[in-house]
């Protein structure tokens, strides 16, 4: 199974302030309440499944954390399933919420090149249930985790079962000293900004492409786990 990571940047008008720390969340409403227009959408949008799409912040970034009313930002949504990439290449023009409103939309596909690094632009989440990771488990546990996550994701997709005898990444590092907290769904977790140095293998390549349109770790639909990538 070729995959293809669709990349879709939607332009939206505020009609309300937005602070910093919300902005993730009334993104997430947005595309929510998209999907809820149509009923196919809404089982999927309600659904326990992975639901492989990502997205990060607005465009430009405001410095005082303060995006503004009347003004235009651009979303950048990335996904694997093109029937998802179709359905919000349309639904979410025009669609508004108190919020937002969107204007225009452009896609493409992330094109197929070696990848040097994956960083995440939002925060990592892994969820415990007795909170923060670093609280309890040990660093080889979460990168056990994030592996088995980016693979279960893969294998959902494509139905086929990767093999998981190989390297993913030569390095990992965290780029925050603290946890930084992540709002989402009245709570509020703590997530991490990641580093990963991709091997130079084919299966690594394959879900390292594969995590730039589905997003790495938990909470992708939230906005979290979202990727730029380096080519080699």
């Amino acid at each position: 199974m070729e995959i293809k990571t669709y990349q879709l940047r939607l332009k939206v008008y505020l009609l309300k302030d937005i602070l910093w720390d919300d902005v993730l969340q009334s993104e997430s409403e947005y595309i929510d309440s998209a999907l809820a227009f149509d009923e196919k959408w809404l089982d999927f949008h309600e659904s326990n499944e992975y639901k492989l799409f990502c997205f990060c912040g607005m465009y430009p970034i405001e410095k005082d954390g303060i995006y503004k009313k009347d003004n235009i930002y651009t979303i950048t949504i990335r996904t694997v399933n093109p029937e998802l990439a179709a359905y919000m290449s349309k639904a979410l023009v025009d669609h508004h919420t108190d919020k937002m409103k969107g204007l225009t939309m452009g896609i493409n596909i992330v094109p197929r090149k070696l990848i040097s690094e994956l960083h995440t632009l939002t925060l990592a989440i892994q969820k415990y249930s007795e909170g923060y990771w670093k609280n309890v488990a040990s660093f080889e546990e979460y990168e056990k985790r994030l592996f088995a996550n980016a693979v279960k994701k893969y294998n959902s997709f494509t139905g086929e079962k990767m093999n998981e005898d190989f390297e993913f990444y030569s390095e990992i590092r965290l780029l925050n000293r603290k946890p930084i907290k992540f709002p989402c769904k009245g709570v509020v977790l703590l997530g991490d900004k990641l580093s990963l140095k991709i091997a130079d293998n084919e299966n690594a390549q394959e879900l390292a492409y594969f995590l730039v349109g589905a997003g790495v770790c938990e909470c992708n639909s939230r906005g979290a786990g979202y990727c730029n990538y380096t080519w080699m």
